[in-house]
């Protein structure tokens, strides 16, 4: 019954109730079972509503486990596909390792001969930071004799090695250190253009020498390269803007 129809059974019962007051006990029950019915069938709509909001709920939920079912079934494909490959390229990888065993037993012996070419080469070098570049070398051997340090990680360190010696070649460096002045050692700064030229200024800046490579041994100057000394060990320390530097230099033979 339709809520129209039950407004229009009270209006009809109204107007009977005002026409036949007298008949208006005898629909008493009537409208009491009526109102009842009305009551059940709200309920009964009221339960129809709820199963009606389950099935839209549970129809929601099988569409959405629908569509996620159809995207694993994709995942699980690609997976496949990533499964596959991982398992060529474990093939690959262990064909790798038996080859860099074999470039293992090849490469040490390679790196040890570097090794003592660099030691070589600091000992002939211009003597400049000398036992710093000899405890260099000595840092290698020592690492090359470790168990813990892999065969890449020895090569990345003579390289880097190597890679400083080249520096050297081409950059302007001032220190400190000793040299036998008037026979006794005292402190002197030191110049080296490259390896180009190393020279040595006294503090009081009343000795200076440059490094005879020909002759293996260091060869006093005179007192005119004072300044352009000086200025050159300021210009290294960056105490002085970059400028032209003029140093005595050794033809070659």
């Amino acid at each position: 019954m339709t809520k129209l129809s039950a407004l229009s059974m009270w209006v009809l019962f109204a107007s009977v109730i005002l026409v036949k007051p007298s008949a208006a006990q005898n629909l008493e029950p009537v409208i009491e079972k009526s109102s009842k019915i009305n009551q059940s069938a709200a309920k009964s709509q009221q339960k129809i509503d709820q199963i009606s909001e389950q099935i839209d709920s549970k129809l929601q939920q099988f569409k959405s486990v629908n569509k996620e079912t159809e995207g694993l079934k994709v995942y699980n494909l690609q997976l496949k596909k990533q499964i596959a490959n991982q398992l060529m390229e474990m093939e690959q990888l262990n064909l790798s390792i038996d080859k860099v065993s074999v470039i293992e037993r090849q490469i040490t012996p390679l790196m040890l001969r570097m090794i003592d070419g660099l030691e070589e080469f600091v000992n002939l070098d211009v003597p400049f930071q000398k036992q710093t570049r000899l405890d260099r070398v000595e840092r290698l051997k020592v690492t090359m004799d470790r168990a813990d340090v892999s065969v890449s990680e020895k090569f990345r360190q003579i390289l880097e090695a190597y890679q400083i010696e080249l520096d050297y070649g081409r950059t302007l460096n001032a220190y400190e250190g000793l040299y036998p002045v008037n026979n006794v050692e005292q402190p002197v700064n030191f110049l080296r253009v490259g390896r180009v030229a190393l020279i040595y200024q006294s503090k009081d800046k009343k000795h200076q020498g440059i490094w005879n490579k020909e002759q293996g041994q260091w060869q006093a100057l005179d007192s005119s390269y004072s300044t352009k000394i000086h200025n050159g060990i300021k210009m290294a320390r960056e105490q002085m803007a970059p400028n032209m530097l003029t140093v005595p230099l050794f033809s070659a033979e």
